[in-house]
């Protein structure tokens, strides 16, 4: 494996085949808000699921939103999550490859993961290829035409400001207001989106303007809670929402020739094209 550091982007290249193994893809978790599941059942669920994949993975992409809050503090860790901790340190303990990436609702996520579970984090859509096939992925916020006011917001909360300010409240009141926020969203009523069509989701036209620049097989996202597999115009791409595991327990497998999107213990799950 070599990787080029470049501008913000890094390009990972395998130069080998995957041998029969594979490459797993999750997100949004949201760990840490109650649903129909609540946090400690979906964490059981994933886990489960993280052990199955651990059989054959060659890689597995946290594609964001795994906490549903998350800070960085430097002599504190967030309560909770001890299995997914655990979890995670077995995958590392296999030599399987695993790569964070920050979604919205963990953006404030810094260097814990890298320095005690040898973790890599990303902030923005990284480049990867996988047996000759090239991926773009990322968390997906923040992308494509419109949403200017979550953009605003982004942009003050990714601050060095704001995040020197959120630092300085206790961890009790300052995760405590968190939770409040988070537990008002649509995510704690576990609501299904209805989705768009293509004309009108905003990934989708994101994905149909940088295959115009630039080629990719997938470009993979979380963020929209949906499991999407849409062919995009004109091309042999394919846009992939992983969904979510509030409501579908969805995720993506890429076998070394073919990537498709699967449900774990969820006989029910829909994929959107």
């Amino acid at each position: 494996m070599w990787h080029s550091h470049g501008s913000r982007q890094t390009i990972y290249r395998f130069m080998t085949e995957l041998n029969n193994k594979k490459v797993y893809f999750l997100s949004d978790f949201h760990l840490g808000v109650p649903a129909l599941k609540t946090s400690e059942e979906r964490e059981k669920s994933i886990c489960r699921c993280l052990e199955f994949m651990s059989k054959d993975a060659h890689s597995i992409f946290l594609v964001g939103d795994v906490f549903d809050f998350w800070f960085d503090y430097k002599k504190v860790i967030p309560r909770g999550f001890i299995r997914i901790f655990a979890q995670l340190q077995s995958l590392r303990d296999k030599n399987i490859h695993v790569y964070f990436f920050k979604g919205n609702h963990d953006l404030w996520m810094f260097d814990y993961f890298q320095k005690e579970l040898q973790i890599p984090i990303f902030s923005e859509a990284q480049t990867f290829e996988f047996n000759h096939k090239k991926f773009l992925i990322g968390h997906g916020d923040g992308l494509g035409p419109g949403d200017h006011g979550y953009k605003f917001i982004k942009k003050i909360f990714t601050s060095r400001l704001c995040q020197f300010a959120f630092r300085w409240i206790h961890p009790d009141i300052g995760i405590s207001i968190a939770q409040f926020f988070s537990n008002k969203s649509r995510y704690s009523q576990e609501l299904i989106q209805d989705y768009l069509g293509p004309e009108k989701e905003w990934l989708v036209q994101y994905c149909e303007d940088k295959i115009k620049t630039e080629y990719f097989d997938y470009l993979i996202f979380g963020h929209r809670h949906l499991p999407i597999d849409y062919l995009l115009k004109n091309t042999k791409s394919r846009y992939i929402n992983l969904g979510d595991w509030l409501s579908f327990q969805s995720y993506a497998v890429f076998d070394g020739e073919n990537l498709q999107i699967q449900f774990f213990e969820n006989e029910n799950g829909k994929i959107y094209k």
